[in-house]
């Protein structure tokens, strides 16, 4: 049997003192999981996504959330910060790097955060891997194409070589050819049968690359059509 990557167990988040946005009674996902994480504007996503990376939290009493089996509510701010530089990548939707650092320096601050160490081999393997140029590593990070941005964000999420990785709706501005290879070059870098992936879209077209799709309209018993959009 397979180890369990994601536990969720009666989670509820709610913004400040509002009604619930998010309501999951049962969640679980296997590890070395494919999974694809569709709906709409305000069914929650990237609610969701926050919690399993650790930079939201839900409050005491509003259930269970368990990465690798480790409560992520039981560990102190700085404790999450760590627990999630060690297991935990995710490439986000606006890629947030920092532009005026080279690339290799935005790798190596994600690498200090996960224990540091001489990145240098597998920073230069990731950027083969995607097929950027070596030379690429010296650049800053504002001087690079939209498409290459996007490809040094998927390093910058695998330097550490995290057990579960969380792909936020990155895909949104490019057409759908893009978005195919952009998929299958994600896959083929996290390639590997212990590796998680949760990839959240919208775009439904997206999902013939998961072995298994889960929606949140049917996650999360919090959502209704006509709720304000908090994705």
């Amino acid at each position: 049997m397979k180890a369990i990557a994601v536990a969720i167990d009666n989670l509820r988040f709610a913004y400040g003192n509002t009604a619930p946005v998010l309501d999951v009674a049962d969640w679980q996902v296997p590890q070395g999981s494919r999974v694809f994480l569709r709906g709409p504007s305000g069914s929650g996503k990237s609610t969701l996504l926050n919690l399993l990376s650790g930079t939201l939290v839900a409050k005491k009493g509003e259930g269970q959330l368990e990465i690798f089996g480790q409560s992520l509510n039981a560990l102190s701010n700085r404790g999450r910060d760590k627990y999630r530089a060690q297991h935990i990548g995710v490439v986000f939707q606006q890629f947030n790097l920092i532009p005026y650092l080279s690339v290799m320096d935005n790798l190596r601050l994600a690498a200090q955060f996960g224990g540091g160490g001489d990145v240098r081999e597998r920073a230069a393997a990731l950027i083969a891997q995607l097929k950027l140029p070596h030379n690429l590593l010296q650049r800053p990070a504002e001087a690079l194409s939209v498409g290459q941005q996007q490809r040094v964000a998927i390093a910058r999420a695998l330097i550490n070589q995290p057990q579960l990785l969380l792909v936020d709706e990155p895909t949104s501005a490019l057409d759908r050819d893009a978005r195919d290879a952009f998929v299958q070059l994600l896959m083929e870098s996290y390639a590997g049968t212990e590796n998680t992936l949760i990839f959240v879209s919208h775009d439904t077209t997206l999902a013939q690359h998961f072995a298994v799709t889960a929606d949140m309209r049917e996650l999360n018993q919090a959502w209704q059509p006509e709720a304000v959009d908090v994705a």
